[in-house]
């Protein structure tokens, strides 16, 4: 039996061993493995047993003694590793520990998130936890009127979940104060930055309380966000899940190399021949994932699309829609599927292969989850897109079976392509398209390829809430974090509930 002792860190009794590693990280020599030891209040504890959550995932068993016992914190991970119930569950503990009645036009708790759908999810989960202590919690996010949001937080709310813009807005109005903060979150701190959000969270931070705690989250520790976070936090612990950048074995890949015009006639063939239950299609643009919709339609295929041009009625109908079942389809980019939780994703095509490797990692994500087996299929068009696989192949160690349906003139046009310009150095060559998070708008021109891993891999939406702002990225030093971690999340109502939180 090891010796115990209470860690000055999580002040909880915990082997002889715990404590930062050499790297300064947390949690990585015990991990407690029941919600239980935790010790959360009884009306958290009763909302988890109800949800069947047993049993934390490693950022949550990380991060939450920390959290509890007020530290600061910085957590690598990435979305998809249960990093929301890693700050919900502390956070609302400690509201209960001191429950005062918030002051009008002022919150006790902000979150700040990247998108519109991750901010939803957020505040789900808080509302989700904390159902038994008659949570007040309000959204701000753009595209839904302002009017509304400021009419819900005139009596002040307990949590607010909001994107950057959207809540300057509020602020600068006059329908919100941020004198009366005590928790802090930030979420996913890497994709704001390649937003440009970066400039709106100093101005936030700066009219923040100095007397708070705050929860720090980025998948990736670049120069830039490793500078806000020691300008934010005071004396972190820093927390980290295992770094992996390799794929689920249970996701069966395979790449089929095309003619660029043939792409669409393949698309469909593959939705019809393809067990499919739900598959999940990403494109590089809105433009692109519209013109997907269409040739789909015209297969006889139903689809939608979501993406940044689309109000934010039509993504919430899609995203139900194809939660249900009622489409099997869902053709996306990648800021708009960021943070996207849904279980039963059979297979994801990449129509278009993205130029950051650590990116098709995050999109094949999204299958093979709550233990189920997955498909990833990539349509290969060129020796640029060829090129981006092989940085792929890299960077997950696997070399990903390939099936070659070019014409002969296809293959006759790729090999001069390919002598003219040759991949280079594990990365390819500047690309015609954004990269903005794949979300240009149709037109757009230019060599906009980011040459730094976990570059501008999202972009705002097209509101006020979320609208673009100048990059401020720079070079990614430092530490990085995770590409990817597979994480059960909760399956349908018709199977077997899972025992661990999804967010």
């Amino acid at each position: 039996m090891p010796q115990t002792r209470g860690c000055p860190e999580c002040l909880h009794a915990l082997p002889a061993d715990c404590g930062p590693d050499d790297d300064g990280f947390y949690g990585k020599n015990h991990l407690l493995t029941s919600f239980q030891d935790f010790g959360l209040a009884d009306p958290i504890a009763r909302a988890l047993r109800e949800e069947n959550y047993l049993t934390p995932t490693p950022i949550q068993a990380q991060t939450i003694p920390l959290a509890l016992a007020g530290r600061d914190v910085v957590g690598i991970a990435q979305t998809g590793t249960g990093k929301t119930a890693s700050f919900a569950l502390p956070i609302l503990h400690r509201l209960l520990e001191n429950r005062i009645r918030p002051q009008p036009k002022s919150c006790r708790v902000l979150v700040l998130s990247p998108t519109r759908e991750l901010s939803g999810q957020i505040l789900d989960s808080f509302n989700t936890y904390g159902r038994h202590i008659r949570l007040s919690s309000a959204l701000a996010i753009g595209g839904v009127p302002m009017g509304r949001q400021v009419r819900a937080v005139m009596q002040g709310v307990e949590v607010m979940v909001a994107t950057p813009g959207r809540l300057l807005d509020l602020v600068q109005s006059n329908g919100l104060k941020l004198n009366q903060v005590e928790f802090l979150v930030l979420d996913e701190a890497d994709r704001m930055l390649d937003m440009g959000f970066i400039n709106d969270i100093r101005k936030i931070v700066a009219k923040l309380p100095i007397r708070r705690q705050t929860l720090f989250f980025s998948a990736t520790m670049p120069k830039d966000i490793a500078e806000l976070a020691e300008a934010m936090l005071r004396d972190p612990a820093r927390v980290a899940v295992t770094p992996v950048a390799s794929t689920v074995d249970r996701i069966a890949q395979r790449a089929i190399q095309v003619d660029f015009a043939a792409k669409p006639a393949v698309l469909a063939q593959l939705l019809k021949q393809e067990p499919v239950n739900r598959a999940l299609v990403f494109t590089r643009t809105k433009h692109g994932a519209d013109k997907v919709v269409k040739s789909l339609a015209k297969a006889g295929i139903e689809a939608n699309a979501i993406h940044g041009n689309k109000s934010q009625n039509h993504r919430e109908r899609t995203l139900a829609a194809f939660r249900s079942g009622e489409i099997r389809t869902l053709v996306a980019t990648d800021i708009a599927a960021r943070g996207i939780d849904v279980d039963g994703v059979s297979h994801v095509v990449n129509f278009d292969l993205p130029n950051i490797p650590e990116t098709y990692v995050h999109r094949i994500g999204r299958t093979a989850r709550a233990g189920a087996d997955g498909v990833a299929i990539s349509l290969i068009a060129g020796a640029e897109e060829m090129g981006y696989l092989r940085d792929i192949e890299r960077l997950i160690r696997i070399t990903v079976p390939r099936e070659d349906r070019r014409t002969q003139g296809g293959r006759e046009a790729a090999a001069p392509a390919q002598a003219t310009h040759p991949h280079r150095g594990g990365r390819s060559a500047p690309r015609a398209h954004n990269v903005r998070g794949n979300e240009a708008a149709p037109g757009a021109k230019g060599p906009r390829r980011r040459r730094r891993p976990g570059g501008n891999k999202g972009a705002p939406q097209t509101s006020r809430g979320e609208s673009p702002r100048p990059s401020q990225a720079g070079n990614s030093e430092g530490i990085q974090g995770v590409a990817f971690l597979h994480r059960e999340s909760r399956p349908n109502p018709q199977h077997n509930r899972n025992n661990r939180p999804k967010h």
